[in-house]
C-alpha cells in the first residue's frame, strides 16, 4: 500500500521523504493557505522533494473553470495530479482531462456509487473520506470495502486512496481491506513508528549492554 503525506507544509514533507516510504502527497486549498506562500511555487517544491504524484486542487466549481484551471496546475510539474470535488461538473471535468493524458484525483467522495462514477470518468484516484463518515456513525472502512470489491470485479484502473485518516488503525483497516493509498497527516505517519514495548525494549537492551561494558572494566 502506498503512503502518502496529507500536508502542504514542505518542511513537514521533507522531513519524511529522507526515511524512504513516502510515496506521494496529497494537498487542498485549505493546507495550502495553512501552509502560506504562493500556492504554485509551494507545490513545485513539493513536486521536487517527493518526486511522487502530488494532488492539487481546482478551486473552480463549474466544468469550464475546472477543465482550465486543471491544465494550469498540471503544467506546474509533472508529478501534478489534478484534484476535482464529486459532482457533475467535477466528473465531467475529470473525463475531459483525463481524455487529455493529464491525471485526476476524484475527492469528496462518500459513496461507491460516487467513486464508480469517478471510476468511468477515468480518475487516476478516488478519495474517499473514512473519518468524515465515522464521525456521523457511518463507518468508512465499509465504504472501503465496498469500493474496493467494484473495483475488482470490474478491472477498473482507478486507485482507492484512503483520506480523512485519523489515525494508524485507519491505516491497518485499509490495508487488510486491500486500498491502494492512504494519504495522512504528518501527526499520524509520526504515530506509525511509536509503541511503548519498543521504547521499553531498547531501553533495556542499552542498560544491560552498558552493565556488561562496565563489568569488564
Amino acid at each position: 500500500m502506498k503512503l502518502f503525506v496529507d500536508s502542504g507544509n514542505v518542511n513537514d514533507i521533507a522531513s519524511l521523504v529522507p526515511l524512504g516510504i513516502i510515496d506521494g502527497v496529497t494537498t487542498n486549498p485549505s493546507l495550502l493557505a495553512k501552509a502560506g506562500g504562493e500556492p504554485r511555487v509551494v507545490l513545485k517544491e513539493i513536486c521536487q522533494t517527493v518526486k511522487g504524484p502530488v494532488s492539487a486542487e481546482v478551486v473552480a466549481t463549474d466544468v469550464t473553470g475546472m477543465v482550465r484551471e486543471g491544465r494550469e496546475l498540471a503544467g506546474i510539474d509533472e508529478h501534478i495530479v489534478v484534484k476535482v470535488p464529486f459532482g457533475k461538473p467535477g466528473v465531467q471535468a475529470c473525463g475531459t482531462l483525463a481524455n487529455e493524458g493529464i491525471r485526476v484525483n476524484v475527492t469528496l467522495v462518500f459513496s461507491a456509487t460516487q467513486a464508480l462514477l469517478a471510476a468511468k470518468a477515468g480518475a487516476t484516484f478516488v478519495s474517499p473520506f473514512v473519518g468524515r463518515l465515522d464521525d456521523i456513525a457511518t463507518s468508512g472502512m465499509e465504504l472501503i470495502s465496498q469500493i474496493v470489491d467494484i473495483y475488482e470485479n470490474y478491472e477498473f484502473g482507478t486507485e482507492v486512496l484512503v483520506a480523512s485518516v485519523r489515525g494508524p488503525i485507519h491505516i491497518v483497516q485499509a490495508g487488510r481491506l486491500g486500498a491502494d493509498v492512504c494519504t495522512c497527516p504528518p501527526a499520524v505517519i509520526e504515530a506509525l513508528f511509536k509503541h511503548p514495548l519498543t521504547d521499553i525494549g531498547l531501553e533495556k537492551f542499552l542498560a544491560d549492554w552498558e552493565k556488561a561494558q562496565a563489568a569488564k572494566g
